[in-house]
C-alpha cells in the first residue's frame, strides 16, 4: 500500500485543502482528549450502578451520520454504547460480552444495541471512520475485527498498513481507504456525536452505556448486563 505513516496521520480525516481536520473541526480532540482520565478510570463490574436517567428523547436523537444499531427498533430494552476504538475495555466488551448479548437478547428481539462514537485519540477516529465507510452490513463485523485485533493495529509503528489489512477484508480498495480518511463529512459527524455525548450526557470515559436511559460506566461482564437487562424486561 502506497501510504506512509506520516501521510496516514495527516490523512486521518485530512481534507482536500490539505489542512488537518483535527485543527479545523475539533480542536477539543487535541486538548481535551489528553485530559480525559477514561482509559483505566472505570468502575469495577461489581460496583456498576445505574446513575441518573437522562432524557430519553434527547438520548435517542441520532447524530448527523445516523445511528448504527442491531436488534429490533421495537425491543423493550435499548442499550446505547459510547465507545472508543482504541479503548481496551471497549474491546473486551465487544469480544467477550457482545457475542453473548447478541445471541441471547439482541437476535431474539429483546434488546436493541446502538453504538456511538467517542474517539479518545486520532487513531480511534481513523478506525471508526473506516467502519463508517464500510457497507452498513459490514459495520458491526468490521468493528468486531478491529477490536479483536486492537493490540496489533493500535500499537503498531505502521497503523496505516495494519488498518488497511482489516479494511481490505471489508472490500476496501486503497483508493476507498484513502478517500475515507479524507472525508470531512464523516469526521465531523463522528466528532459531533462525541461532543454531544461529552456536553449533554457528561461522558468522560469509555465505554459508557445507557440502558433505557440509565447511565452506566465501566467494563461490565455479561452477568452484569444480563441482570440489568432482565430488571428492565421484568419491570
Amino acid at each position: 500500500m502506497n501510504i506512509h505513516r506520516r501521510k496516514f496521520i495527516t490523512r486521518t480525516a485530512a481534507l482536500a485543502t490539505g489542512v488537518s481536520v483535527f485543527s479545523v473541526l475539533a480542536p477539543s480532540i487535541l486538548h481535551w482528549s489528553a485530559e480525559v482520565t477514561g482509559l483505566g478510570s472505570f468502575a469495577p463490574a461489581t460496583d456498576a450502578r445505574a446513575q441518573a436517567v437522562v432524557p430519553i428523547d434527547e438520548l435517542m436523537k441520532p447524530g448527523p451520520l445516523g445511528d448504527m444499531s442491531e436488534g429490533s427498533e421495537d425491543a423493550p430494552v435499548t442499550i446505547v454504547e459510547y465507545a472508543s476504538m482504541t479503548c481496551p475495555h471497549c474491546a473486551r466488551f465487544h469480544t467477550n460480552v457482545y457475542p453473548l448479548l447478541k445471541k441471547k437478547y439482541i437476535d431474539t428481539g429483546k434488546v436493541r444495541l446502538i453504538m456511538r462514537e467517542f474517539p479518545l485519540d486520532r487513531l480511534a477516529l481513523a478506525a471508526i471512520m473506516l467502519a463508517r465507510c464500510a457497507d452498513k452490513s459490514q459495520f458491526f463485523p468490521m468493528i468486531g475485527v478491529l477490536y479483536k485485533q486492537q493490540t496489533v493495529w493500535a500499537r503498531s509503528k505502521d497503523p496505516a498498513t495494519e488498518l488497511f489489512k482489516i479494511a481490505k477484508q471489508a472490500g476496501f480498495t486503497e483508493e476507498k481507504f484513502n478517500s475515507c480518511l479524507s472525508n470531512k463529512k464523516i469526521a465531523q459527524g463522528v466528532l459531533d456525536v462525541m461532543n454531544k455525548g461529552r456536553d449533554k450526557f457528561k461522558i468522560n470515559s469509555t465505554p459508557t452505556f445507557f440502558i433505557n436511559g440509565q447511565k452506566l460506566n465501566g467494563g461490565l461482564s455479561f452477568v452484569d448486563f444480563e441482570k440489568l437487562v432482565l430488571s428492565h424486561l421484568n419491570s
